[in-house]
């Protein structure tokens, strides 16, 4: 996202948080946190990269959309309709929000319109969608479809014991069509450090990370269900061939890697410049080692 080191400007901002999370054992908190991770990122798919803006919380995250209000709303019930066992808080602000950049450099989110969100999904019901007023008054001037989903739930006081309107959105999920036999296919995006793998069928999603995994991908979260769908998440299958390192010693070369298909993949670049490989792919230690002949390699 091309920006100065800060920017000040009003959009919609979801905080989305697990209920509960706190209380959690640690191995139940992280395949949670990755699930919800994996579906948010699922419903940002269609909103690009430059348009929004993700701070990751414990147990939490919020996202501005900074330049189409209605975004917000289409991820917060794509959101809150595909959460499956994930017991889910969601709210949604319209306020002010600072773009800034944090200490490691990356693009973050702070201000007002931040917290306004956080306190609104704080006072949804496991499973609920609320949105301040503010945001309802804006989307609803959009299109009088999205006013008829909005109904006031509840006053919130603030610490100025000012009264503000909470409305609950009220949505039905659409049933989900069932793919023709073998047409369906694995949607695979790019989530930051990691690949996310979706599909409405396991065997789909087992059979696009086996080809990443032949790549050299590594799984980071198994296959899981979340929703309608089924998602995994693995690493970049290009910065595990990354990882891999080649030693030469005259006319042998030595490949080692963190993953058989890693190595793999880099003998196979060697061999279509000449190389060929001797003996067995062997893993000792964790890392798998790999010897090819040199000899006749083009320079």
């Amino acid at each position: 996202m091309a920006e100065s080191s800060s920017r000040t400007l009003v959009c919609s901002v979801l905080f989305v948080e697990l209920a509960g999370y706190a209380h959690l054992p640690a191995g139940e908190q992280m395949r949670q946190k990755r699930m919800l991770n994996a579906l948010l990122a699922q419903e940002l798919t269609q909103v690009p990269k430059a348009e929004r803006v993700v701070h990751d919380y414990e147990g939490a995250a919020a996202v501005a959309f900074l330049s189409d209000v209605e975004a917000g709303l289409v991820a917060a019930i794509g959101v809150q309709g595909g959460a499956g066992e994930l017991k889910l808080r969601t709210g949604l602000n319209f306020g002010t929000v600072h773009v800034v950049k944090d200490l490691g450099g990356q693009t973050t989110i702070v201000g007002d319109g931040v917290n306004d969100a956080q306190r609104v999904a704080g006072a949804a019901l496991v499973g609920q969608l609320l949105a301040s007023g503010g945001y309802r008054d804006i989307v609803s001037r959009l299109s009088p479809d999205h006013a008829a989903l909005f109904e006031i739930a509840a006053l919130r006081s603030d610490a100025q014991r000012r009264e503000h309107e909470l409305f609950l959105v009220r949505f039905d999920r659409p049933a989900q069509a069932a793919p023709a036999r073998g047409a369906e296919h694995a949607s695979v995006f790019d989530a930051g450090p990691h690949l996310i793998v979706s599909g409405y069928e396991r065997a789909t999603v087992q059979r696009a990370l086996d080809e990443l995994a032949a790549k050299g991908a590594r799984v980071v979260s198994p296959i899981s269900r979340v929703g309608d769908k089924w998602m995994a998440s693995c690493d970049h299958p290009e910065v595990r061939l990354s990882e891999c390192n080649v030693e030469k010693l005259g006319f042998t070369s030595i490949v080692t890697g963190p993953t058989r298909q890693a190595v793999a993949a880099k003998v196979a670049e060697l061999a279509e410049l000449g190389s060929r490989l001797q003996g067995e792919i062997e893993e000792q230690a964790g890392v798998w080692t790999a010897v090819c002949d040199t000899g006749g390699a083009r320079r």
